[in-house]
């Protein structure tokens, strides 16, 4: 093999890898957001956030405590922003969206979480000064439509007539959210352990929920258990959590802000499978469109700023 060819392989692998890291955050996402609903009726917002994020911490804590207790003065130098990204990416957006889906409809949430792209290039243009260059505009306009295809099933007088709630207005608060952490974690100097940085971001949003866990409670609303309830608080502190929060930190890291948050387009598309999968819900043609103008919105994607 040259070193042409060695080169193009070494690429290839690169690509590849950088694509699987993006691809796997949205389908853990999806799977959040199926257990989430079903489980909205026996676990309430701020326990769901708090349990959520207690099983993850104390899964990570073997592995995190030793980078955590290497790395906290540099946690102290980039105080503000562990505290940002901690409470508003961690804590904020989670129970944001566990609350704002007991009074929005599924496919409001959808529509909001498509905008979650737009908001990272909005702000990043805004705050940050981010240059977009045009085929990844056209890659956002195009996969924004293959989302909103599957949202309101190819039938496009649907979008007018979307009624917004308080509900879709905590669930838009989420979003933005999403996209100011997305922004915002890119600021950690690479020399900081990844591992130990996510263990530090969750111990901060834990005692940030704890006293509004005790205070839900206090107002009367109580988790029921039961198997259901106790699963769904495993999956939700394991692989949303866990899984995806690294891997999406990692893809920031690789790919850059503005095409990590273009993958977020995916979730619909995971969602329309998952539904299938365990709800017994049926893909239509307005499913294929969709996921077809995602994917190519998504490799418009590839050019770099």
């Amino acid at each position: 093999m040259d070193k042409t060819a060695a080169v193009t392989s070494r690429s290839s692998r690169t690509d590849f890898i950088e694509l699987a890291i993006l691809a796997l955050p949205p389908l853990f996402w999806a799977g959040n957001f199926v257990v989430g609903r079903a489980a909205r009726g026996e676990i309430p917002p701020m326990a769901l956030s708090f349990g959520r994020w207690a099983i993850a911490f104390l899964l990570l804590l073997p592995f995190s405590w030793g980078p955590m207790r290497r790395d906290l003065r540099r946690y102290w130098e980039h105080r503000w922003l562990l505290l940002r990204v901690s409470l508003v990416g961690v804590a904020a957006f989670n129970t944001l969206v566990y609350q704002g889906l007991h009074t929005t409809t599924a496919a409001n949430g959808l529509l909001l979480n498509s905008v979650v792209p737009v908001l990272i290039v909005l702000f990043g243009a805004v705050f940050y000064g981010h240059r977009l260059r045009l085929l990844q505009g056209v890659g956002l306009a195009v996969s924004c439509v293959g989302v909103l295809t599957i949202i309101v099933h190819g039938e496009w007088a649907r979008l007018m007539a979307l009624q917004f709630s308080g509900g879709d207005l905590i669930v838009f608060t989420a979003m933005a959210c999403w996209a100011l952490y997305t922004l915002w974690i890119r600021g950690f100097p690479a020399d900081i352990n990844r591992l130990g940085l996510m263990g530090a971001q969750i111990f901060i949003a834990v005692c940030a929920l704890l006293p509004l866990c005790a205070w839900e409670a206090a107002s009367g609303l109580r988790p029921t258990w039961s198997t259901g309830s106790l699963l769904a608080l495993l999956y939700v502190g394991v692989v949303p959590s866990v899984l995806a929060y690294l891997l999406y930190m990692q893809g920031v890291a690789r790919a850059g802000a503005a095409r990590a948050g273009l993958f977020i387009h995916l979730v619909p598309v995971y969602g329309a499978v998952l539904s299938v999968l365990f709800l017994g819900e049926s893909l239509h043609a307005y499913h294929a469109v969709g996921i077809a103008l995602i994917l190519v919105g998504l490799a418009c994607s590839r050019e770099r700023r």
